[in-house]
């Protein structure tokens, strides 16, 4: 086996699936263009506002990307290369693909309202309360971490602090252009894409040298306007734009595959347990989120993507096809490891971190392309600049969904139009942000890092629980979400489970009351679901059984 049947085999098993397994979601959701989405009927020009599929692809794919599909499947690569890739293969697309198309449309079903709604909807409003209450903690954690990681880059990258802030305001030409001067999309994406790539080399010659600090007040700032800025002039710009970002190294590292043919050199399997990691059930499955299925995934996609949907039929691209693009971009993540020789991968990955290794290896595809004569040396540099660009991109969109949840908890249930002083976007956003960079200062934030992973994952079979419910209410087949939920909720109780007793053997008693709460979260909204799905759609579910 070498890297390029890796490649081509996720290719052509993701193309099929979309095809094939994209079509009987749509037929099963009776997904139709014809339906009127809430980006038109709800249409405020700050949160609801259409777009058009490629540009929503742009910014779907750049804010649920992140480093996760990076990082992820380099750390578990020390179980060895088998159990990533065929988790990363069959999890994108029976899995993490349903769990994204399904948020996307039932969002869309539900006035483009969060999984909480959902959950309020068919659980119960307590169930929801629960869910925000989670959800908005957890992305107060996202906030926190990455607003560290993007400082310290930042100083230590003064390069990628002048592109990421030149990259800003290339996005509010860009949005301007698109949808107040009405310049044609392609003609607008070609300029903003030159520009895009002139930014990055404008980074080099001017670099904006300032400490951590000062970064991550700066940041402070630009997510308070991001996330309360109309969505068309700065989020979905930036987004679209630094996607392409992106696809220029995943399309660069494949085609680089080719030329390279590199062989796979660390072990098929090699352990079925990892210091600081654990064990392969359920580690490999909490570890590798975002490429193969991640609760963020569902925030982004009932968060932001969803009010922004132009046509219901749309989701299959952006959701489903979004997701598998995530799944090749783990599959080159993988074979850009698994190409090193496996003492060499070890030592990179323990003293310089997953995202060195991953940069290095992409280097070495990019360095055996004979026409772009790209040194190895410049391919790392690209790299590293592109995981960080998107860690910002991950920023600015937990801090709006996080705006999101913290408005929805505050609303009055059947009286949504009473409005209280919280549900006000600059308060929420002002007072997410506060906790945030409270969080940040504490100097704790990384303390508690293990347990996200889980936090993570259980976000991800809440919301299969949500979509479980509504489509069983819907009297219509529920296995095909039903049956990832369940695998879902094993995975991440058995990983919460092995954290409390971990924990408590080490008197780390935060880490354990925090793993208990999210185990008891689970349990009590599983509970809550199970006599929905039973007396829901019984007969259903026996039939399909059956």
């Amino acid at each position: 086996m070498n890297g390029i049947e890796l490649v081509l085999i996720a290719v052509i098993m993701y193309a099929v699936a979309y095809r094939l397994y994209g079509n009987f979601l749509i037929k099963r959701l009776e997904v139709n263009s014809s339906n009127p989405t809430p980006s038109h009927t709800m249409n405020d020009g700050v949160d609801y506002c259409p777009a058009k599929s490629p540009v929503l692809l742009g910014h779907h794919f750049a804010s649920i990307a992140g480093a996760g599909p990076i990082v992820g499947p380099v750390i578990a690569a020390g179980f060895g290369w088998v159990p990533v890739y065929l988790w990363v293969l069959f999890g994108a697309v029976f899995i993490g693909g349903v769990h994204d198309f399904s948020s996307i449309i039932g969002s869309v079903r539900h006035q483009s309202k969060s999984i909480g709604f959902i959950i309020q909807t068919y659980i119960g409003d307590s169930g929801k309360k629960l869910f925000l209450l989670f959800s908005w903690a957890t992305l107060i954690l996202v906030i926190a971490v990455f607003t560290i990681i993007v400082a310290n880059t930042f100083a230590h990258i003064p390069s990628s602090a002048t592109s990421s802030v030149l990259f800003i305001f290339l996005a509010i030409l860009f949005g301007l252009s698109i949808y107040r001067f009405k310049v044609p999309l392609t003609i607008g994406t070609i300029a903003g894409v030159i520009l895009l790539f002139l930014c990055i080399a404008a980074g080099n010659y001017f670099p904006i040298r300032l400490d951590t600090l000062w970064w991550q007040l700066i940041l402070f700032a630009y997510i308070f306007a991001a996330s309360v800025t109309p969505v068309w002039i700065l989020l979905q710009p930036r987004d679209y734009l630094n996607s392409f970002f992106l696809y220029a190294l995943m399309i660069g590292g494949l085609v680089g595959v080719f030329f390279a043919a590199p062989s796979i050199n660390i072990p098929a399997f090699s352990s079925f347990s990892l210091d600081k990691v654990g064990y392969l059930f359920p580690a490999l499955f909490v570890t590798v989120a975002c490429g193969a299925i991640s609760g963020f995934h569902s925030l982004v996609g009932s968060g932001t993507t969803a009010k922004q949907l132009d046509k219901e039929t749309d989701a299959h691209l952006v959701g489903y096809g979004g997701m598998l693009i995530e799944g090749l971009l783990a599959v080159l993540s993988l074979t850009a490891v698994a190409s090193m020789v496996n003492k060499e991968f070890i030592d990179i990955l323990v003293n310089k971190g997953p995202v060195t290794a991953f940069s290095l290896g992409v280097a070495r595809f990019l360095n055996a392309i004979p026409f772009l004569n790209i040194s190895v040396e410049t391919g790392q540099t690209f790299s590293a600049l592109a995981v960080s660009a998107f860690a910002l991109t991950s920023l600015d969109t937990a801090t709006r969904l996080a705006r999101f949840m913290f408005q929805e908890f505050f609303e009055v249930k059947d009286q949504p139009e009473k409005k209280s002083v919280l549900q006000n976007r600059f308060v929420a956003t002002g007072i997410t942000v506060a906790v945030g960079a409270a969080l940040t200062f504490s100097g704790q934030t990384m303390s508690i890092w293990p347990v996200f992973g889980s936090a993570n994952q259980l976000l991800a079979a809440l919301a299969l629980l949500a979509l479980t419910a509504w489509i069983a209410h819907l009297r219509k087949g529920i296995l095909f979400v039903m049956i990832p939920m369940l695998f879902m909720f094993a995975v991440t109780l058995t990983a919460l489970g092995m954290l409390i007793y971990t924990n408590f053997m080490v008197r780390n008693y935060i880490l354990s009351v925090i793993s208990i709460l999210l185990f008891s979260l689970a349990i009590i909204l599983g509970v809550k679901a199970y006599g929905i799905l039973v007396n829901g759609n019984g007969k259903q579910l026996e039939k399909e059984i059956a």
